[in-house]
């Protein structure tokens, strides 16, 4: 089976809600390539060689997270920039990327994505009037020590924490941001929540958490944001019955 290039962008545009969200970049169709489309590889960022395995796989699009055309980046196409851009024209390969649109879609999005598979209780985003927040809460099915919501994350994510600082008392109420969301710790301590859990970690996240008694968990940038772009690309496949195939180019960041 096969759909326009139009026909899918104005699907995902409508279903991620991106008109509506303020973002860093251009969301939706960033590069345009060939108007039929019936291979789609999706990856959570679209790095070179996210591009060289979809042409080699023959794809017409890919669909990711990460995409290009970041506010404050250098306009100059360049360098990494321009040799990314040419093998996509080059080959006809269309580019979609949702960036803040696939954090918070409430099924198909990073954050409830994350909780699916940690098998956390999924309450939702902490401003509901706000369609760009980020910042959801939820809770465990049952109250946990530090070291076992460490365990639990490296077991689910596959990978080693990339920083903590622990609580000093069991968890249940959590936070999460998905992603380089520790900004959002002062937030999420004001709710009240036992533990926080983002991707990335900064020099004033690790005060933050000692002096407001919050267990804080780093499991990953990459890590916690493989979810949502491959949950969004099975849902095309069904939808549409499309071929597609997530491709996860690790990264330790």
């Amino acid at each position: 089976m096969s759909i326009t290039r139009n026909e899918l962008q104005n699907y995902l545009n409508t279903l991620l809600n991106s008109n509506q969200i303020k973002d860093y970049c251009p969301n939706g169709l960033q590069v345009e390539g060939k108007a039929e489309i019936s291979k789609v590889i999706t990856g959570v960022t679209a790095c070179q060689a996210l591009v060289d395995r979809a042409v080699s796989e023959g794809a017409d699009a890919i669909l990711v997270h990460h995409g290009y055309f970041w506010k404050g980046e250098p306009a100059e196409v360049t360098g990494m920039k321009k040799r990314r851009l040419q093998q996509l024209l080059n080959n006809d390969i269309n580019l979609f990327a949702y960036h803040l649109p696939l954090d918070v879609h409430p099924e198909l999005g990073n954050n409830a994505q994350l909780a699916k598979l940690m098998g956390w209780h999924f309450d939702g985003a902490v401003d509901s009037s706000d369609p760009a927040c980020p910042l959801v809460t939820g809770r465990l099915e049952q109250p946990m020590l530090d070291d076992e919501v460490a365990a639990h994350l490296e077991e689910k994510l596959k990978r080693q924490l990339v920083c903590r600082v622990t609580g000093g008392h069991k968890i249940e109420k959590v936070a999460w941001c998905t992603g380089g969301g520790q900004g959002f710790i002062d937030r999420a301590a004001q709710l009240g929540v036992d533990a926080f859990i983002t991707g990335e970690v900064s020099e004033p996240t690790i005060h933050s958490a000692r002096e407001q008694n919050v267990a804080f968990f780093a499991a990953g940038h990459h890590a916690t944001e493989r979810y949502g772009v491959k949950a969004l690309g099975e849902h095309l496949a069904e939808h549409f019955k499309l071929e597609v195939k997530f491709i996860d180019i690790d990264s330790p960041a």
